[in-house]
């Protein structure tokens, strides 16, 4: 049994996340069986007409006018597949084939791709049982499908390929063979509904956008702690000045970051003022920067969640018409704009913490705190390299937030001259929010030290618990030590979610897909 029923057309990016995130198995609801098997009767009688039917009785691509005999179907639809098979690179983790096995299951169930039931409950029976096709990370231009990374998933369910299976790497006939699952043997166009659609560019792109979305509300929290350490100015942050520019992210940052110092003895402390006019931008402008990186995320998040619940394959079945029509929803660009967009906040989120962690380290900008934030400067470094390395990643990300839906080259003998680059485009968002990551959770060290500099005054209560959480991981630098390992024991606590979740209530409960 599955643990959640999807209904395509109406399945929420909050619903993918939790499969994503937690490992949860899917099955359509029974509701979108007929239309399934209505498709694939029409399927059926257009494959022994006469009239060619693109991808049911004619070759594929620029071999389009080579008309297929009806007894050559299988044939033609099972060599589509292996023929395919073309990724290279690593395999894609666990989780996302998951992912993208579920967004061909929304896809097959809107009942226009013309497959037989018995294709969508061998993909839930994989799922329940845990059967995922190993499928290499690279080959796909984004357009006419995620053609090369679908067909390692759709030679499993023949029969072929490779798979993973409680733990062990096998052939794909197999695995499922020992999870008591049978291979299907494909008819007219069900290989091509297979590798047709942006399934595996849409998991990558939605993967890279929970994770950004992590790391913005982990940003806020974060940068909210290093405001105090700096003894920044919270006036940036009335409501009125961020209602009279209307932005809602911008809005939200600011009500968050309020919410969070409220009850700060070390904000207080310098409400009167100490002779500073105005905080540098990196403080300042948080909300008018991580507001808008927000406001992207949310853009892209409408995007995507319209393309995990469409039909994306070609060609598509009108039922209603009785008409089955060549177009191009294979077409990957929604998704690569989306993705650009995630890498661009990714990007932005990175290089204005990047900013705070150098604003704290430097004897010069901070308001008293020892250099590099060690008690011995000189004796120590403290989180100088710490902060180095912080550039480091920032200079990365940008290298790499530069768009990837503007490339395009043809493809397929000048037939596909025009593709999106979607599946890079998305792919490269992991490495991304990784960097991220890394970047928060050095602010974050830098923050927690500089807050302690300033005892006997207590950052808020809703700040402490989050200095308290991270403290059960990272202790107090004192003297000098090696400091990789809890670089990234900071890094996982920022995608991990935990010190987001220190914070009672539901202060961050907005910034969310």
């Amino acid at each position: 049994m599955s643990d959640l029923t999807l209904l395509p057309g109406s399945v929420t990016l909050s619903r993918l996340e939790h499969i994503w995130r937690e490992g949860l198995t899917a099955s359509l609801d029974p509701s979108c069986r007929q239309a399934i098997a209505d498709s694939a009767a029409l399927i059926e009688s257009a494959a022994i007409g006469d009239a060619p039917v693109y991808g049911v009785n004619t070759g594929f691509g620029k071999l389009a006018s080579i008309k297929i005999r009806p007894e050559g179907t299988a044939t033609l639809q099972r060599n589509l597949i292996l023929s395919h098979c073309c990724g290279v690179g690593e395999p894609v983790e666990a989780e996302t084939v998951r992912l993208i096995m579920t967004l061909k299951l929304l896809s097959l169930g809107r009942g226009a791709s013309g497959v037989r039931p018995v294709l969508v409950t061998l993909l839930e029976d994989m799922l329940s049982r845990g059967v995922l096709p190993v499928i290499p990370a690279q080959g796909s231009v984004g357009a006419s499908g995620d053609l090369a990374p679908l067909a390692h998933m759709a030679a499993v369910m023949i029969g072929e390929g490779r798979a993973v299976f409680e733990n062990r790497e096998m052939s794909g006939k197999d695995a499922l063979s020992a999870a008591g699952l049978t291979p299907v043997s494909l008819t007219a166009k069900e290989g091509l509904a297979l590798i047709n659609g942006t399934q595996v560019s849409t998991a990558f792109a939605l993967t890279g956008l929970f994770e950004a979305f992590a790391a913005a509300r982990a940003a806020l929290v974060v940068s909210a702690m290093s405001t105090d350490a700096a003894m920044g100015s919270t006036a940036p942050f009335h409501a009125e000045i961020h209602a009279l520019r209307g932005h809602r992210g911008q809005i939200t940052a600011a009500r968050v970051l309020r919410e969070l110092m409220e009850g700060s003895e070390i904000r207080d402390s310098h409400l009167a003022g100490d002779g500073r006019v105005q905080d540098p931008y990196c403080i300042r402008c948080q909300p008018q920067v991580t507001g808008a990186c927000i406001d992207l995320l949310w853009q892209a998040a409408r995007s995507l969640e319209i393309e995990a619940n469409a039909a994306t394959d070609n060609p598509l079945v009108l039922r209603d018409a009785g008409l089955i029509v060549s177009g191009g929803n294979f077409h990957a660009e929604p998704v690569a704009f989306a993705a650009d967009q995630i890498a661009l906040a990714v990007a932005e989120i990175g290089a204005i913490a990047q900013r705070r962690i150098a604003l704290m380290v430097d004897p010069v900008l901070n308001h008293d705190l020892p250099a590099f934030l060690t008690p011995e400067p000189g004796l120590n470094s403290g989180l100088m390299i710490a902060e180095v390395t912080s550039a480091a990643l920032m200079s990365e990300n940008k290298h790499l937030a530069n768009p990837c839906s503007t490339d395009s080259t043809p493809t397929s003998a000048n037939q596909e001259d025009h593709v999106s680059m979607a599946a890079h485009g998305a792919r490269r968002l992991k490495r991304m929010t990784a960097n991220l990551a890394h970047i928060i959770g050095i602010e974050a060290l830098c923050a927690a030290a500089g807050i302690e500099f300033r005892a006997p005054l207590k950052t808020s209560d809703a700040l402490q618990a989050v200095l308290a959480k991270l403290r059960e991981t990272v202790a107090p630098l004192t003297d000098d030590r090696f400091l990789a390992p809890e670089l990234s024991d900071a890094a996982a606590l920022i995608l991990g979610g935990d010190l987001e979740r220190a914070v009672s209530g539901d202060i961050l409960a907005e910034i969310r897909p």
